[in-house]
């Protein structure tokens, strides 16, 4: 045994704590993701909210919702094709988050996150489950969250998956987006949010905060890692600080260079809506997906949200990037219909779910939290999809 573990050192594949890197957790060839267009649908879940997929290291794919104030979960061992029953993790009287499920890929154990809903909004420590069998069972484990600079302590409530940062310095980091409530969860307080993020760089045994993106006004962030190291944080707007003067529908945007201790460079992206985008009055806007594919040397990001003219949420789409979100050049629906928060993620080469890209959305036929459905595609069946005008999809695209 002790010949296999320094063989397995020398090749690069066993960390020096003794954890195993996973070949899964390298970057590919775009090749996977291409070829004949491929779609599948189908429900997981027949109610709750708060989706969240991810893909474990063996190529297992794992969709959170919470359904019947219960924070539960399913796999997939077959790349998505089939599910095995829900596994039911803690049930609450008022159960307030599902979100921000984080892989670490040196390690490969799975993280979740879950909080009680209380007011006002001092928030108690979260409940931390970790797997380290891809899934399959799970245990609360004792973390230390520390708070921000400013002493606040953010909250998990709803957030895309977190990420394990594969570039530069902070290589091996854990980072999932966190956010800051204020008082209470009403439209009042609304401009006084901002959404956060949580990084961990001891295999998720402890947490430190983030400064917040520089705008107020906003909750239920998503993040990715560009190949270059960078960190791109887009964000859900609940609602501008007086005087605000940008578009309501839109997206909020920043920036880390320092593996996601501190942002900057906000914008507003003229692109990507923030939900349903209503005529008149700004909206509270809508958590949305963000993954980027697993493609050596090529910054490929996918958003997904509702694309809806009127004020009702609907028509689940998903964008795509080839520019590190510089340009959003091409979109295609998802779903038809009723149809709200949704979640991306990207299959690991050398496994079942090898050139899949998986979205979880909340929607039914009749009404948007009906239920959960997961559909699984390729990017080939997304560049079939409609030209939004914000620049074009690479020639050899």
């Amino acid at each position: 045994m002790k010949k296999l573990c320094i063989c397995l050192l020398a090749a690069g594949l066993m960390a020096p704590g003794g954890g195993l890197f996973s070949v899964y957790a390298e970057e590919g060839s775009i090749t996977a993701f291409r070829g004949p267009a491929k779609f599948q649908l189908q429900t997981i879940y027949a109610g709750g909210r708060q989706p969240n997929v991810v893909v474990a290291m063996d190529g297992t794919v794992l969709a959170t919702f919470v359904p019947d104030a219960a924070l539960q979960v399913r796999r997939s061992e077959d790349g998505g094709k089939t599910w095995g029953d829900p596994i039911a993790l803690g049930k609450y009287k008022h159960l307030f988050s599902g979100g921000g499920v984080t892989v670490d890929e040196t390690s490969g154990d799975i993280f979740m996150f879950s909080e009680k809903y209380e007011w006002p909004r001092t928030p108690p420590p979260p409940t931390i489950y970790r797997s380290k069998d891809h899934g399959k069972t799970w245990q609360v484990q004792e973390t230390v969250i520390h708070p921000a600079k400013n002493g606040e302590r953010p909250t998990m409530h709803m957030a895309e998956h977190g990420i394990a940062l594969r570039h530069g310095k902070h290589k091996g980091r854990l980072l999932r987006p966190a956010r800051f409530y204020g008082p209470a969860d009403t439209r009042k307080y609304l401009p006084t949010m901002y959404n956060t993020a949580i990084y961990s760089d001891d295999g998720g045994n402890s947490w430190q905060t983030s400064d917040r993106i520089p705008e107020l006004g906003t909750g239920e962030g998503t993040v990715a890692e560009l190949s270059d190291g960078r960190i791109y944080y887009n964000s859900r707007r609940h609602g501008d600080p007086p005087g605000a003067k940008y578009n309501p529908c839109l997206r909020w945007e920043a920036w880390s260079d320092d593996g996601g201790a501190t942002w900057k460079d906000s914008a507003v992206c003229t692109i990507l809506p923030d939900g349903a985008r209503k005529s008149i009055g700004a909206g509270s806007g809508c958590m949305a997906g963000l993954v980027r594919l697993p493609v050596k040397g090529r910054d490929i990001l996918l958003y997904s949200n509702c694309d809806s003219q009127g004020g009702d949420r609907k028509n689940v789409s998903v964008w795509a990037s080839f520019d590190g979100a510089k340009t959003w050049p091409i979109k295609r629906r998802v779903y038809k219909g009723p149809s709200a928060y949704s979640s991306l993620a990207a299959g690991r080469q050398g496994t079942p779910s090898e050139g899949w890209i998986y979205i979880q959305l909340e929607g039914g036929p009749r009404h948007r939290y009906q239920g959960s459905q997961l559909a699984r595609f390729n990017l080939s069946w997304l560049l079939q999809g409609e030209k939004t005008g914000d620049g074009a999809p690479p020639a050899d695209e």
